[in-house]
């Protein structure tokens, strides 16, 4: 196939400029009428009218904008806005990832550097936001997954869930949603590569020294522990990558 051939012919091109221009469209509008999560959208055919396009053209713009999260499409019942949504990006950073082991996990390591950077970067911010019920349910969370790993079963969730309340002090519902982002495409590519043994006292003494820094409110030692964390993450997915 000679590179002419596999070309976009211009027409199709100009479609696609026309359906992202619609898809934009669409959310101004939704921007300008002031709707919000859980709130109705117009109809199609008050859309078409609207925008002077086909009901056609409208419609497979508002499957793309359901694809990105944008709106929900209940059938029978009518368009909503759409709550907040990570599924699409999940799959495409977890696409990318899996894609990146064929070149040594670049685009994967990635991903855990921004987890870090995140997480390292706002710890401080956690542990002066921290109460003594925050503290106790952090614990709590800790012992649950000391107990999980005594008996020989998987942390994962006890994992995510430590994450999420070391910093619920925040009150960050973006940060916890990225977090959860970062956590479950990272999990996906271990799945699909295979893990290996894990040692599960390890990973649990690991978040236990991560707590401790944080109970005596010493914000470089915490960073400093989950900066050690972190470089675990990625000698593990170093080690998979070149089985």
């Amino acid at each position: 196939m000679t590179v002419a051939s596999a070309a976009v012919p211009p027409a199709r091109f100009s479609a696609q400029i026309r359906s992202h221009a619609l898809q934009t469209r669409i959310m101004e509008l939704i921007l300008e009428r002031g709707l919000d999560v859980g709130d109705a959208l117009p109809t199609e055919s008050e859309l078409s009218a609207e925008l002077g396009v086909g009901r056609n053209t409208v419609r497979e713009s508002l499957k793309v904008l359901q694809a990105l999260g944008v709106i929900e499409i209940r059938h029978g019942f009518g368009m909503f806005v759409a709550p907040n949504n990570f599924s699409a990006l999940v799959s495409g950073l977890t696409f990318r990832g899996r894609l990146s082991l064929r070149h040594k996990g670049e685009e994967a390591m990635e991903l855990i550097d921004v987890r870090q950077a995140l997480e390292s970067g706002l710890i401080g911010s956690a542990i002066d936001l921290l109460t003594e019920e925050h503290l106790a349910d952090l614990k709590s969370s800790m012992e649950a997954m000391q107990a999980a790993a005594a008996q020989g079963e998987p942390l994962a969730e006890h994992d995510a869930e430590f994450h999420r309340k070391l910093y619920a002090p925040l009150n960050n519902e973006l940060l916890i949603n990225l977090m959860d982002v970062f956590w479950q495409v990272y999990r996906q590519i271990h799945e699909a590569l295979g893990s290996g043994p894990v040692n599960l006292e390890e990973q649990a003494r690991i978040h236990w020294d991560i707590y401790e820094a944080v109970a005596n409110r010493d914000k470089a030692l915490a960073a400093e522990r989950l900066q050690r964390h972190f470089d675990g993450i990625r000698q593990k997915l170093k080690d998979v990558a070149s089985a």
